[in-house]
């Protein structure tokens, strides 16, 4: 059995929707970040930098944190979404959203959507950047399907939830064609729904 610690953010929901993806049964334990939980001693023992997802694989006593190192551990043991013939491409591209546009699209919600009128700089800046990653990933989904090729993997697992917060971004998904059907694609799917509402079951990913 899969124990998930998470909360209903992006990189939590990269998990359930993993986990839905490949049919994996799993206990939720929810943490609460407002109330501060992840900063406890007893999760601090399984995640060193206080930051969620986290999975224990009770099968075997693995503690896994770091949501792509945890994607990667499910795919293989699974044996799905992670191609071993693109291997070094699916990376890449998981590598690019945990690196950067996690990251960037976290500090544009921070001055965008959390603190507005605070810092007209960082405002600025991350509105640029965010633009920025809107059309970098619009190109490449103009020459493929997903990001690492022509099948669904792991690295749009992991870079879908930051996407489907695109009412936050105040940029317009739908200027970005390439983007917008990859992540229509994405969307209607079955167990990214399932996983999507992992926590709030009206919770759905929003429409471009």
């Amino acid at each position: 059995m899969i124990e998930l610690f998470a909360a209903n953010t992006p990189n939590g929901k990269k998990i359930s929707i993993m986990l839905s993806e490949i049919g994996f049964e799993y206990k939720l334990t929810k943490i609460d970040l407002d109330k501060g939980e992840q900063f406890k001693a007893a999760f601090k023992e399984i995640s060193p930098f206080s930051k969620i997802p986290v999975i224990i694989d009770h099968e075997n006593n693995n503690t896994i944190f770091e949501s792509a190192a945890i994607l990667i551990y499910l795919a293989e043991k699974s044996g799905k979404f992670y191609d071993k013939d693109n291997k070094l491409k699916i990376n890449q591209w998981l590598m690019a959203q945990t690196g950067y546009i996690g990251p960037m699209l976290g500090q544009h919600h921070q001055f965008h959507h959390y603190n507005p009128g605070k810092s007209k700089f960082g405002e600025d800046r991350y509105f640029k950047i965010a633009k920025r990653i809107y059309q970098e990933l619009d190109e490449r989904l103009s020459k493929f399907k997903f990001l690492s090729g022509d099948y669904y993997s792991i690295s749009d697992i992991a870079t879908f939830p930051w996407i489907a917060r695109h009412q936050w971004h105040d940029i317009g998904l739908t200027h970005y064609k390439n983007l917008t059907r990859w992540y229509n694609n994405i969307s209607e799917r079955k167990a990214v729904l399932k996983g999507f509402s992992f926590i709030d079951k009206d919770d759905f990913p929003p429409k471009p």
